[in-house]
């Protein structure tokens, strides 16, 4: 080691020392105050409010009791949204077409549903472009359909359906699924 090296290694190490003073006086009078606020969260008259979780196209998210999803810009697609007994939302926003990376139609109720686990659920909330999904959108993607294979197309917005095959994808009863066309534009559910 050189006498320049051994002189900027000497500099480093007064520098680290004079940091860990530092860092070790204020570590006593942080103490002493109250930890500031997550950066997600907004204190509003007494209450902290969390950031919403937000769910783009062929994603699944969970937001704790009390919290908020944010589906943006539902255009053509579904959002799905599980209200747990403990106050907890899961929720799924459904494409009709694919996202690169993001889970298809006829995968995402699955995956709403491992995410959900064995948790109680409470209602089944679906909302947005009813009169643009068949049913079966939900078992078969519109990707799935090879040359020749004619793809449904919906002739008449069909609640009903979409309900029941929400239910059988979440392996819930029927009764606990309600569906809402919804125009464009972002969702927020708390």
């Amino acid at each position: 080691m050189n006498a320049i090296t051994r002189a900027k290694t000497r500099r480093a190490a007064a520098a680290l020392a004079v940091l860990v003073g530092a860092q070790l006086a204020a570590g006593t009078a942080a103490q002493a105050a109250p930890a500031p606020a997550p950066a997600t969260a907004a204190v509003d008259g007494g209450a902290v409010r969390t950031a919403p979780v937000k769910i783009t196209e062929g994603q699944v998210g969970e937001a704790a009791p009390g919290g908020t999803l944010l589906y943006p810009s539902v255009t053509s697609c579904l959002t799905v949204t599980v209200r747990l007994r403990d106050g907890g939302l899961v929720g799924a926003h459904a494409s009709l077409f694919q996202v690169p990376g993001e889970f298809r139609s006829d995968r995402i109720l699955s995956a709403l549903k491992q995410r959900t686990g064995g948790r109680a659920v409470r209602a089944v909330e679906v909302r947005g472009a009813v009169g643009a999904w068949d049913p079966s959108y939900f078992t078969k993607a519109i990707e799935s359909y090879g040359d020749g294979e004619a793809v449904p197309f919906p002739e008449a917005p069909d609640p009903g359906g979409i309900a029941a095959a929400v239910a059988a994808g979440l392996g819930q009863p029927r009764a606990v699924v309600t569906v809402q066309d919804v125009p464009d534009g972002d969702q927020t559910v708390s």
